[in-house]
């Protein structure tokens, strides 16, 4: 990789060189004089900015026509990690900027769209091509004035306005894209399914160790006798037969499972204006048919937007509904299908049910599609206003406000299946037996509903000033008032055993669930603040920043409590939080050093102190009840208060941060390097310490640890040809960071997020070790790092978890490039990263089931010794060659890896996250206006692309799983779960007509 950077580098540099002299002549736009919207809404030049930014525009943003704006920004943004949460019909994702800095509490970055706060939700779900521009600000005191909302960095996202031509303008964009799966799990290819031991011994059978509804890969190989025989397949259908398939490995058995997805949108925007007013209308019609048969999603999105300068007043509104229906079926299906044996085509029992499936121990994913299903219909309204009064030049007056209402039905149903066959006339060995002879139990049937609405208010008030103290001093003042509302109401019914098959409503329910067993909820939380933000600037090339907030959050409220007769009073403690920053721009100050090789410098550096209170639970200082389960309590009516509880002085995290950054600019911005180090220390965090349950308490939350987030971010930008009619630019970055865990409770060394007791392995924070990092138990190893067996040849492990991994990389390469040649355009988009682990399920599905590689390797029919490991004998270490379980015989095998002995080593599943993934390729043409003239069109531009068309990973992960998989939003992100779906690619094509 070393060696790959510098050569590149080498011919980059040696290009740009050889070609300035014949460039020269040409003009570059100024970057840093371009204004940049930055956090409630203030607008600066990157020149007064005094933290790190990054700004990606529209077209870097539709380069791929990805419907998803957030996940654009893969690989384009040094320190932005994304990581997919849910890669189903309706994806979503977990966005962190430089790292996690709180272990417990929300590590996500805020997202501010047209200067107000809003959810990474409504994001996603904003068609991108509407989008102007998004700044991700990555310094904290960039984002302190939005206080513990900006604690971890912040999107801030511009929408486009309406031009300024008193002509109606459109814009009409379509697009088709074709999705398939890809980077499946790469299986064995020299056994097929079965059972060693059966005693079925008939010619239909083909052999003694042929099962044909087993789930597993412990059967024949297909080397034998029976390799190529035509043999019966899964388990009688409901007139009897059979399905038969030729015994050998099927490449294809379970990738034909999923379909070609398909996903067309449909956008018009209408604009119009004039010297003082816009309008601008935008209509979005977005369909995705799944990879998965039925799963598909509609989402409609309208947005208007309207501005108008009324003398010294200016109001803007914007006005955005989004509609959205879903279907999809449950993605616990793909597990089922992982345990499909290697010599089975699964489309053939598409209309099978459970009981006739291709193997008897698992749910026909065909039939899961048809009747376990969630259909969701969601609305968003989203009110935002923001109104300017002039009062003169120097003093004026805003107001930025939202107000977002929001409304969901969720309906899910699982058809019920009795496994009450009883299979006849088969002539097999299964005759007189059925289903509930394997131990099946019967799908039970039920039926849930869940209705919840919510509202959410953000409003901020300020009085800006603006004066020219000097001829060289400049000054700008805001100071405002900040209010935000946020409230929640859920209902959900639903039970088990409906009466009447395919009706599903709540009267059909035969066994309705307990209602303080389901959702049913009601929150609000509340927060205000003062602010104030002071920039000074000096004679145009020395920039100051300073922002402070003082902030009361009804997380840390405290009602009021009687303590021996006396009433406490209520208590809601504000929090002071505050910035100070400087930027210094030397080519502007001294004109000795600006020139035709360095023609731009700024040097930067800033501190801040920010609070973040996520970590406090709703109503997590209040002590309340729950309804208790279980024995003793049976159906008796009892309430107990809670047995995780928060200290009631329990203050936010405090985040203390330290940052400087260097820009340079050389041969008139055809060189460009972009430098930031950082330091984030947190000495107030939030942890959990466990306690004796006698004591009525289990877990006791408080502000005991300290962390340390740290790192830092190269961005290079190279423009090694540029012409009239050709250009080329190429951007890299580097970025790193970790988190370390200095500190926590008194006696307690880690604190636990994620743990499986079947694998033996989880996510932790551990004290003086990077978070999270992945513990279990390991192989115990010899100096040799030979594994040690017993005298069974079973490996021995250790019995204490032990680190075995981090879940953050050491380092994330990223690599865009773009070449312009008149109307074409060829963009790509890159990322590489290395020294991350994640822990993969998938691989503990595929061993247990004889279809991982490792399982085939050797002869099991002889045993399996484990891989160079060694046994001790009168105290010294010896080649090892007992076979596991001390049993050379195929049983032995199939025993040892379906057991404890192999499925709880947390080692075994723990694998490495570097990758190298190409996350976009674009192709697009300009058709030139000499040939629009005469038409009614304006511009038009039609392209090709593709997502994620190509994917390179460690040799050991095996396509298990994406590296970037996570479990879940929060911290303990880093397990792979089987109800993930495989990676996918995309290619389609779009055009752009303006007229």
């Amino acid at each position: 990789m070393k060696k790959l950077t510098t050569s590149v580098l080498a011919v980059v540099l040696t290009s740009s060189f050889a070609m300035l002299s014949a460039q020269d002549s040409l003009k570059t736009q100024d970057i840093r004089e371009v204004v940049v919207t930055g956090a409630l809404g203030l607008k600066k030049r990157q020149d007064a900015i005094t933290s790190t930014n990054q700004v990606v525009n529209n077209a870097e943003i539709t380069q791929a026509n990805n419907p998803n704006a957030v996940q654009s920004l893969a690989g384009k943004v040094s320190g932005l990690q994304i990581n997919t949460t849910n890669n189903s019909v309706n994806s979503s994702t977990r966005v962190v900027l430089r790292g996690p800095r709180s272990i417990s509490g929300n590590n996500q970055a805020l997202v501010v769209i047209d200067g107000v706060i809003s959810t990474l939700d409504i994001l996603q779900n904003i068609p991108p091509e509407i989008i102007d521009n998004m700044n991700i600000i990555k310094g904290m005191q960039g984002a302190a004035l939005y206080g513990e909302r900006g604690s971890n960095g912040v999107i801030v996202v511009t929408t486009k306005r309406g031009t300024k031509s008193e002509k109606l303008q459109f814009n009409l964009t379509s697009s088709i894209d074709f999705s398939s799966v890809f980077k499946l799990p790469i299986r064995q290819k020299i056994y097929g399914q079965g059972y060693p031991g059966d005693t079925f011994d008939t010619t239909d059978y083909g052999g003694a160790n042929w099962t044909p509804y087993e789930n597993t890969n412990w059967g024949p190989s297909y080397s034998t006798v029976l390799g190529g025989q035509s043999l019966l397949v899964g388990m009688p259908q409901a007139d009897n037969s059979w399905f038969r398939e030729t015994f050998d490995y099927k490449k294809d058995g379970i990738s034909k499972f999923f379909k070609t997805g398909v996903l067309i949108q449909n956008g018009l925007s209408v604009t119009a204006g004039g010297s003082d007013s816009y309008v601008f209308l935008s209509v979005n019609r977005a369909e995705n048919d799944f990879v998965v048969d039925r799963d598909n999603l509609k989402r409609n999105n309208f947005i208007f937007k309207a501005g108008k300068q009324l003398g010294k007043f200016r109001i803007d509104g914007n006005v955005n509904y989004l509609d959205r229906r879903i279907s999809n079926t449950n993605s616990n299906l793909y597990g089922q299908l992982l345990q499909t044996p290697t010599n089975v085509d699964i489309r053939q029992f598409r209309n099978s049910l459970p009981d006739a499936s291709y193997s008897i121990y698992t749910v026909n994913p065909y039939w899961t599609i048809d009747n376990d299903r969630t259909d969701v219909k969601d609305r968003t309204f989203t009110g935002l206003i923001n109104m300017e009064y002039k009062l003169n030049d120097h003093i004026s007056f805003t107001y930025s406000g939202t107000a977002v209402s929001g409304s969901s039905v969720e309906e899910s149903h699982l058809n019920a299946f009795a496994f009450d066959r009883v299979y006849d006339g088969t002539n097999t060995p299964i005759d007189g037996t059925s289903p509930v002879d394997y131990g099946l139990d019967p799908i039970v049937s039920n039926y849930y509903k869940t209705v919840a609405s919510s509202f959410r208010y953000y409003g901020d008030l300020m009085a800006n000033f603006d004066y020219s103290l000097t001829d060289d001093l400049g000054l700008k003042f805001n100071v405002g008032h900040n209010i935000q509302d946020a409230s929640s109401s859920t209902t959900q019914v639903g039970g088990e055993n409906l009466k009447i098959p395919g009706w599903y409503h709540i009267n059909n329910v035969l066994q309705p669930d307990q209602f303080y067993n389901l959702n049913n909820n009601n929150t609000r939380q509340r927060s205000f603040a003062w602010f104030a933000n002071l920039d000074l600037d000096y004679k145009d090339f020395l920039f100051f920043n300073s922002t402070f907030r003082y902030e009361k959050s009804s997380l840390t409220s405290v009602n009021p409590v009687t303590v021996e007769g006396v009433q406490l009073p209520f208590s809601n403690k504000g929090y002071p939080y505050y910035s100070f920053g400087a930027s210094f721009v030397p080519t502007k100050a001294f004109a000795s050093i600006k020139g035709d090789v360095l023609n731009y410098a700024k040097v930067s550096v800033n501190y801040s102190r920010v609070g973040n209170s996520s970590t406090i639970s709703l109503y997590g200082l209040d002590r309340v009840g729950a309804f208790p389960v279980g024995y003793p309590f049976g159906s008796l009516s009892s309430y107990l208060p809670t047995t995780t509880i928060f200290a009631q002085d329990i203050e936010p995290e405090f985040y203390y941060s330290k940052e400087a950054s260097l820009q340079l600019g050389f041969f008139r911005d055809r060189i460009t390097l972009d430098a930031s180090v950082f330091r984030n220390d947190n000495k107030n965090f939030i942890t959990t310490i466990t306690t004796s349950s006698a004591s009525g308490i289990t877990n006791f939350q408080d502000n005991i640890g300290n962390s340390r987030n740290q790192g830092y971010e190269i961005d290079l930008g190279f423009t090694p040809f540029k012409t009239k009619d050709f250009e080329w630019k190429v951007r890299g970055s580097y970025s790193t960071y970790d988190t370390e865990i200095l500190s926590l409770a008194d006696g307690a060394d880690e604190v636990a997020l994620y743990n499986s007791t079947t694998t033996n392995v989880g996510i932790f924070a551990v004290k003086g070790e990077n978070f999270p990092v992945i513990k279990g138990t390991r192989y115990q190893r010899d100096p040799n790092g030979n594994i040690i067996v017993n005298a069974n040849g079973n490996p021995l492990s250790t019995t204490n978890f032990e680190v075995l991994g981090k879940v953050n990389p050491d380092y994330i390469l990223g690599f865009n490039t773009s070449f312009k040649f008149k109307g074409i355009t060829l963009s790509a988009t890159a990322d590489y990263r290395t020294g991350n682990s994640f822990v993969s399920l998938a691989k503990t599905s595929l061993g247990t089931t004889g279809s991982l590689e490792k399982t085939a390797d050797f002869d099991r029919s002889q045993g399996y010794v484990i891989p160079n490991s060694v046994q001790l004998v009168n105290g010294q270490y010896v080649a090892n060659t007992t076979p596991v379980g001390n049993d050379p015989s195929y049983f032995g095998v199939m025993n040892y890896f379906t057991t404890a002995a192999y499925t709880s080593v947390g080692e075994e599943f723990v694998v490495d996250g570097t990758a190298l993934k190409v996350r976009e390729i674009a192709l697009s043409y300009d058709l030139p206006k000499s040939i629009l003239q005469n038409t009614f069109v304006n511009s038009l531009t039609i392209g090709v692309y593709a997502r994620n068309p190509f994917f390179i990973y460690a040799k050991d992960n095996r396509n298990f799983n994406d590296p970037e998989t996570a479990n879940t939003t929060g911290n303990a992100a880093g397990v792979a779960v089987t109800g993930q779906y495989p990676s996918m690619r995309t290619f389609g094509f779009n055009f752009n007509v303006t007229f």
